[in-house]
């Protein structure tokens, strides 16, 4: 394993600690593992090193086990904290000296593939010893090259996991089988699926897989062939969300009449758990269609579950925000703010991009200023979007100072809209601004809010070096490459 810890060191050393460190936190040792537990997941800033923390704990006489770190591992992981979760995990192997088993290392893949890219990630898998490279690992690059679309990569590494014939083998071609159906690749699609069949290698995530590659290409007829064999087939899974796919199907081609059959088919099949996820998603269908009268009343099933979550609330509101629907999302929003004391600024910002979209900047501006009033803290997704507001107004002195604000909120993560930031720098720059336009592009990138080669773009955009487009094209590409869902999630923001 020494191996696999020193060529780890040349390609990641000291890269992701180089800030210094804020003394923010106690100088005397928690008394148990969950107090460091939560003082870690409570350093949402991505710039704070995880390292002196541990340390710290450590100096301090605090114990810490192998379970436990990667206990934590796996949460930051699933709260999307990958740069966090990579330098634990390298803690947890340069400082400690654990031996990684297969999993563990299999996870750095993963992490590292997250935090620096696929490039980074073969040359750390290229470093694991022969003898340590199993299924897990190989499994591993296999989802890094899948989520990195890069296809001939991924049939390349299947082959070697077929050889090594685990038991998991499922899992692994469901991967590639997806690959093939994001890339419409559906010749490769149906062999490969064929030969799962003959190798009786299917599972109800096989087939919601090839479900959802009809729906993606509108081929009804292959969705219904599919539906009626997923339906006569124990192994396949058949449930609310088959129908629900099914019904997403029938409205893209066009066919209501046959997607409400299929909703109500989605309805019937609903069952205990799953009763609230399984509304929520179908109300969004209802609003894609229309019908107002079946999102109200799924909205008061909704209600009289146990409790009503925000969740729910931002559901119904983009439902009816969807239906132009103003008064009744109104009502709702009212209904929110009164019963729930959890604040989601996902939910005030549904609105606020509404407000926008449709010319009401009275009304957002009047909205935000409530919150403020209130004392609630905008972060910077909120005001973004109403510096996209005013960049669709044509408003771009005020564009320009609500951007400031966005930047200056300093949410980790946040990314600001491409389009705005974009021309908030060309009118500074057609106004001839050049110092104003470079003090917005520090800000972002010491506050970590754009890569350093979308500053560095940006830079030479300002200075009248590249074209408009370019620049925009950029931002896009920089974001595409942060993570598949993040430019996604960037473009519903602004959808509502």
């Amino acid at each position: 394993m020494m191996l696999l810890r020193s060529r780890r060191k040349q390609h990641f050393n000291m890269s992701l600690v180089s800030r210094p460190f804020p003394l923010y936190y106690s100088t005397e040792a928690p008394v148990d593992f969950s107090a460091l537990e939560t003082r870690v997941l409570k350093s949402g800033d991505p710039r704070t090193p995880m390292a002196p923390i541990l340390n710290q704990w450590v100096e301090g006489g605090g114990d810490i086990t192998q379970i436990q770190l990667q206990r934590l591992i796996t949460r930051l992981a699933y709260f999307r904290r990958f740069t966090h979760a990579l330098q634990v995990s390298e803690w947890m192997s340069n400082e400690r000296n654990y031996d990684l088993s297969s999993g563990l290392i299999a996870k750095r893949i993963h992490l590292i593939s997250k935090v620096h890219g696929l490039k980074k990630a073969e040359d750390f898998f290229q470093g694991i010893p022969d003898d340590k490279r199993g299924f897990k690992i190989y499994a591993s690059l296999l989802s890094c090259y899948a989520e990195h679309k890069s296809l001939e990569e991924a049939e390349a590494i299947m082959k070697k996991i077929k050889e090594l014939r685990p038991m998991h083998l499922t899992v692994c071609y469901n991967i590639l089988l997806k690959l093939y159906a994001q890339k419409g690749k559906y010749e490769k699609l149906d062999r490969l699926m064929q030969e799962m069949k003959e190798n009786d290698l299917c599972n109800g995530a096989t087939f919601t897989i090839r479900l959802n590659a009809y729906v993606a290409a509108k081929d009804v007829e292959g969705m219904e062939k599919l539906l009626m064999q997923m339906e006569a087939d124990p192994m396949a899974t058949v449930d609310w969300y088959t129908y629900s796919t099914a019904a997403n199907g029938y409205l893209k081609a066009g066919n209501v009449e046959k997607a409400l059959a299929a909703l109500k088919k989605s309805e019937q099949s609903v069952k205990g758990k799953k009763l609230r996820l399984a509304y929520e998603s179908l109300q969004s269908t209802y609003a894609a269609i229309g019908n107002k009268d079946e999102v109200y009343r799924l909205w008061n099933r909704i209600k009289n579950l146990q409790n009503c979550w925000n969740s729910s609330y931002i559901c119904m509101l983009s439902s009816l925000l969807k239906l132009d629907d103003f008064d009744g999302a109104e009502k709702i929003l009212a209904e929110w703010e009164s019963e729930h004391k959890n604040f989601d600024t996902r939910i005030p910002n549904l609105m606020i991009t509404a407000y926008c979209k449709r010319g009401l900047l009275d009304k957002a501006e009047a909205y935000i200023q409530k919150l403020l009033d209130s004392g609630k803290k905008l972060d910077g997704s909120s005001w973004d979007r109403m510096a996209a507001g005013y960049h669709m107004d044509n408003d771009m002195e005020k564009a320009v100072q609500t951007m400031k604000k966005a930047i200056l909120a300093n949410r980790p993560g946040w990314r600001p809209s491409p389009s705005t930031l974009v021309a908030c720098i060309t009118y500074l720059k057609e106004k001839l601004d050049l110092e104003s336009a470079l003090e917005i592009l520090k800000l972002c990138k010491e506050d970590g809010h754009i890569k350093i080669t979308t500053y560095d773009g940006l830079v030479s955009y300002a200075h009248g070096e590249i074209p408009d487009k370019e620049a925009l094209d950029l931002m896009k590409r920089d974001y595409q490459m942060d993570g598949k869902k993040l430019w996604e999630n960037i473009k519903d923001e602004h959808r509502t």
